[in-house]
């Protein structure tokens, strides 16, 4: 089969906070909903998939769903660009299907909403089969393709997605080829300018600046807890973990500090 998956570090995905639950497989896969908006944006920027991502996985961590996850509660998640997101991938226990729920199946969880982007493009329905055959072939799941609403009591996956399912999940006619990777242009003068007057930050500055960083991390679904604080404390362990988490999914190099903010970081944050 094909796919294309996007790993945890090309998402940006923070670390478990424990040890996932290993299952030996499953009955087959529940598919999901983001539920909510998702801007229609998202069908010609990936980047607002990566965004989105990161967004649920902090929403899962911090408690949304009455108690936080170890980690995102989904086994993988699709995107309208026939991309796969891994998540705690297979053999995992997932978290989203509900209690007592989620021995019986893999979660796969689409990036489609109940406002703004509602209806699944051939994209996303191709990617949704791609990951629930992935889930077959590498981690033992069964037959079954089910609603989260399918034994537990919820909207999600919405309309249009349950019809689909309710049909078998079928492909659709269209060969929904995953779209080519952006070449990346060269950044304007305008930026390489700004970049020059902005200073290098590390454990212990305190600037003003820093609250620059702050808040362009959380305009690239980082999210420090902290917008605020011009302090880069040396023990802050929330900002330490949401610059690390960019820095990977940039791929910037960081030689023996992988703390240091540079000219490198702030290129990128600001392109």
């Amino acid at each position: 089969m094909s796919i294309k998956l996007v790993s945890r570090r090309a998402w940006g995905a923070r670390t478990p906070t424990a040890a996932y639950t290993k299952i030996p497989g499953t009955d087959g896969v529940k598919v999901h909903y983001t539920g909510g908006h998702v801007p229609p944006a998202i069908l010609k920027d990936h980047e607002e998939c990566g965004k989105l991502v990161r967004q649920i996985q902090s929403m899962h961590m911090a408690g949304a769903r009455e108690q936080p996850y170890i980690d995102v509660g989904y086994s993988l998640i699709a995107c309208p660009h026939r991309r796969v997101f891994v998540g705690r991938g297979v053999y995992a226990l997932p978290a989203a299907n509900g209690a007592g729920l989620n021995t019986g199946h893999y979660a796969v969880l689409a990036l489609v909403g109940s406002l703004g982007f509602t209806e699944p493009n051939d994209g996303l329905l191709h990617a949704i089969r791609d990951a629930i055959e992935y889930l077959r072939e590498r981690g033992n799941a069964g037959n079954q393709i089910k609603g989260h609403r399918d034994g537990y009591a919820t909207s999600c996956p919405g309309g249009p997605l349950y019809a689909w399912i309710k049909k078998g999940a079928p492909r659709p006619k269209s060969h929904g080829d995953p779209e080519p990777v952006p070449v990346v242009q060269k950044k304007p003068k305008t930026t390489e300018a700004l970049v020059k007057n902005l200073p290098v930050l590390k454990p212990g500055d305190e600037h003003r600046h820093v609250k620059t960083l702050r808040g362009l991390l959380f305009a690239r679904g980082y999210e420090p807890a902290n917008l605020h604080s011009t302090t880069y404390g040396k023990d802050e362990v929330d900002l330490i973990e949401k610059i690390r988490a960019f820095k990977d999914a940039k791929r910037i190099p960081s030689g023996a500090d992988d703390l240091i903010w540079d000219a490198a970081c702030w290129e990128a944050a600001l392109t």
